[in-house]
């Protein structure tokens, strides 16, 4: 698949080397194109602008910090985004010191980054996934209880089952918790996940949904 990813951070850098390691066309898009002569190749994988990886490619991953997460779409041509598959690995993360190793989000309990996103671009098929584990072990993770969990949520089947395909080549198991309002249970997993690094400095873990 033709990928595009926005954000030239490590989740971005991560996500671009693996998957192209999987044989996807990847491409990561930035959103200060004045630097583009200094990251115009990394490692393999083409850098270019957002306008441009939202025209090419048939999914996007939105992998930048939360509080960008608006203004990186804002990027893209208008109506570049309309039908286009984007899986959200935001989080709401606020810019303030954790207590105790717990986390904020500068969202309200009742309302996710996903369903902001999902608002200001009704005609774009948002799906959340890669939010809740860090970016060594997104790609082909290897834990002594088998596949982890992806939890993932959105408003579209399709997009949902295209999102599931490509996690499952990618050694994941899915869980689907149903339309973005479940976002807002999803993204607080980030919190969670957080605080074992905080408390112990233990971040390579990951979640896993037992069934009886």
């Amino acid at each position: 698949m033709r990928i595009g990813i926005i954000g030239t951070g490590e989740v971005g850098r991560t996500l671009a080397k693996g998957l192209q390691r999987h044989g996807h066309r990847v491409t990561i898009g930035t959103r200060s194109p004045d630097n583009l002569q200094a990251i115009e190749d990394f490692e393999d994988v083409l850098v270019t602008t957002v306008e441009s990886i939202a025209e090419t490619s048939e999914i996007l991953i939105l992998a930048v910090k939360g509080a960008a997460a608006l203004k990186a779409l804002t990027s893209a041509r208008q109506g570049a985004l309309e039908g286009k598959v984007i899986i959200d690995a935001t989080n709401p993360l606020a810019d303030v010191a954790p207590e105790q190793g717990v986390l904020s989000f500068f969202t309200e309990r009742n309302q996710s980054l996903m369903e902001r996103l999902q608002e200001e671009y009704p005609r774009a098929r948002f799906v959340k996934a890669f939010n809740s584990v860090g970016a060594a072990s997104m790609i082909d993770p290897v834990y002594k209880g088998g596949r982890p969990t992806m939890f993932i949520c959105g408003n579209d089947s399709e997009s949902k089952r295209i999102v599931e395909n490509l996690l499952d080549n990618v050694g994941w198991d899915t869980a689907d918790m149903g339309s973005a309002v479940a976002a807002r249970a999803i993204e607080p997993l980030s919190i969670l996940w957080c605080i074992p690094g905080f408390q112990k400095n233990e971040w390579t873990h990951a979640f896993k949904l037992l069934h009886r």
